[in-house]
């Protein structure tokens, strides 16, 4: 079925003029191929079909893991969180940050903590890959996604990585490493 498909659109575009509507009319064609295919294929062709990305076990020459999954729980202050409505004073933010840390080291059930008080979408469980290790971001399915350490913000990374499991974190507020406000983090695996 895909050869069907490689064969028409080189033939469009050597049957095309290189003028503004014939380019017009190969892009069209283009994009309708590409709907037929990814509507006949539901995407599926684009996916990663390695479950491998994601490895336990592997340490960088640092001695850091290479992957690790933490849930998170991010208090942020008013204007910190683009599209959030949050009230806070960023100094209200820092009591109940560490509050709120303390709490977390405290044994305290996380899962409630991140539940009742976070500012950014709970479970705020993420999978990270760490410099040098391939994130993987192609799934449809979001909780499989695999983010790069570069990829998010400075003190996330900076925090988790340290951590073993069962552990928690707190990255502080800081307008470079982590803008959004305080992150409480815990390495659950």
């Amino acid at each position: 079925m895909w050869r069907q498909y490689s064969i028409t659109l080189p033939c469009a575009l050597t049957s095309a003029s290189l003028n503004q509507h014939g380019f017009g009319s190969v892009i069209r064609a283009t994009l309708v191929l590409l709907l037929i295919m990814f509507t006949v294929a539901g995407c599926n062709g684009m996916q990663t079909k390695d479950s491998g990305v994601y490895r336990e076990g592997l340490m960088t020459p640092e001695g850091e893991p290479a992957y690790i999954t933490v849930q998170h729980c991010l208090i942020g202050f008013e204007g910190s969180v683009p599209s959030k409505s949050i009230v806070r004073s960023q100094s209200e933010a820092e009591k109940l940050a560490q509050e709120l840390f303390a709490r977390a080291q405290a044994g305290e059930d996380f899962s409630a903590i991140v539940a009742s008080h976070t500012d950014d979408s709970p479970p705020g469980i993420y999978k990270m890959a760490n410099n040098g290790f391939p994130g993987d971001m192609t799934s449809n399915v979001p909780s499989n996604h695999v983010f790069a350490r570069d990829g998010m913000v400075p003190a996330f990374g900076n925090t988790g990585f340290p951590l073993e499991v069962g552990q928690v974190g707190l990255a502080v507020y800081d307008e470079t490493n982590s803008p959004y406000g305080w992150h409480i983090v815990k390495r659950i695996k």
